[in-house]
């Protein structure tokens, strides 16, 4: 069985990302300071990518590893991004509450009722009669 070195990184290389690394927490903490709106979340993501990137990369040793070890982290990236996307789509419509209607379920059936027979149906502010 053949056995493979481990790849040694320099220390001018893992300065330089350490670097990269403590500039882009600098550049996190001054983005949530600022209020983007929508872009907070994809700005933060963003960030956050660059530098689990850099992590994997670099001191997880995935740049000199298998070929293959990199397509199943790539590919497991790409699932996640898949699966933040369709939380990032469902939090668009979060405040859309314009479809809802008013009342219980219950006082709606009573209200329909009172439709179809052509009497009035009795308000909200009236006390009901099963309120004892």
């Amino acid at each position: 069985m053949s056995h493979v070195e481990h790849h040694v990184s320099s220390i001018k290389l893992l300065s330089t990302v350490f670097g990269g690394l403590v500039f882009l927490t600098v550049l996190t903490v001054l983005t949530a300071q600022l209020d983007l709106g929508a872009l907070n979340v994809p700005l933060a993501l963003l960030i956050a990518t660059g530098k689990a990137s850099l992590v994997v990369v670099i001191f997880m040793a995935l740049r000199w590893d298998n070929k293959v070890n990199t397509a199943i982290f790539g590919i497991g990236v790409l699932f996640v991004m898949v699966f933040i996307s369709f939380t990032l789509f469902d939090t668009l419509f979060r405040g859309d509450l314009s479809n809802t209607v008013e009342g219980t379920i219950q006082e709606q059936m009573i209200k329909e009722e009172a439709m179809k027979s052509g009497t009035p149906a009795p308000s909200a502010t009236e006390p009901s009669s099963t309120s004892h």
